[in-house]
C-alpha cells in the first residue's frame, strides 16, 4: 500500500502532496522537508529505490518534476514506478505535453485525476479512458456551475432579444426552474446594458 504521493520541483517547491495514511501535520511537514532535501541530493544515475526510517521510497524524474512515493516494506517498487508513470500519462494526457506551470495553476484537475486513479493509496481505476471520462464529465459540471446557466435551455433564449417579450421569456425559464437566480440576474443586467448600448448576444459572454 502506498502511504503518500510528493510531487517537488528541481527546486525544492513543493507541488502536490496526497496522503494516503493518517499523520499529524507535524510529520507530514518533517516528511516532506527531509524526503525533498534527500531526493534532491541524489545524483542521476543513482539508483531510484531507496529505504527510508521503516518505508521505501521510490522516485522518478520527469521534465523539472520528481515524482516521489513511499510504500511498505513488502511492496513491489516496480509496480510502483508503473503507478508514478501511469499517472504522468494521465497528466500528459489531459494537458498535453504536461509541465509544472500546468500542475501549479490546475492543481485541483491534478488532485481529481489521482483521486481517480488511486484510492487508499492502491490502483482502482486502470484505465486512462475512464480515468479521462470522469474528468471531462467534471469538467462540464464545473463549467454550467461557472457560468451560472442552465442545463436544458431553450435556444430562444440565447437569441438577442432585448424587449419586454424576451424578459418574459427569461421570467418563464425562472419559474420553470431552467434558469437559477444568480444566471437570471446576470442575464437581465445584460438586457439592460444591450438595451442602453445596442444589441448584445447573450451567448458570448
Amino acid at each position: 500500500m502506498m502511504q503518500f504521493m510528493l510531487l517537488f520541483s528541481r527546486q525544492g517547491k513543493l507541488r502536490l502532496q496526497k496522503w494516503f495514511s493518517a499523520f499529524p501535520d507535524r510529520v507530514k511537514k518533517k516528511t516532506t522537508r527531509e524526503l525533498i532535501t534527500l531526493v534532491l541530493s541524489r545524483k542521476p544515475k543513482m539508483c531510484s529505490f531507496l529505504e527510508w526510517k521503516d518505508m521505501k521510497i521510490v522516485y522518478k524524474r520527469y521534465a523539472s518534476l520528481y515524482f516521489c512515493c513511499a510504500i511498505e516494506p513488502d511492496d513491489n517498487e516496480l509496480l510502483t514506478l508503473e503507478v508514478i508513470h501511469r499517472y504522468v500519462e494521465l497528466l500528459d494526457k489531459y494537458f498535453g505535453s504536461v509541465c509544472e506551470l500546468d500542475i501549479i495553476f490546475n492543481f485541483e484537475k491534478a488532485y481529481f485525476m489521482l483521486d481517480e486513479f488511486l484510492l487508499g493509496g492502491e490502483v482502482q481505476e486502470t484505465s486512462k479512458k475512464n480515468v479521462l471520462k470522469a474528468i471531462a464529465a467534471q469538467d462540464l459540471l464545473q463549467e454550467n456551475q461557472a457560468a451560472g446557466c442552465w442545463a436544458e435551455c431553450d435556444i430562444r433564449l440565447l437569441n438577442p432579444i432585448m424587449d419586454c417579450k424576451g424578459k418574459r421569456k427569461l421570467w418563464i425559464a425562472k419559474e420553470r426552474g431552467i434558469i437559477d437566480c444568480k444566471g437570471f440576474r446576470r442575464t437581465t443586467r445584460y438586457f439592460t446594458r444591450a438595451r442602453n448600448y445596442g444589441p448584445l448576444r447573450i451567448l458570448s459572454l
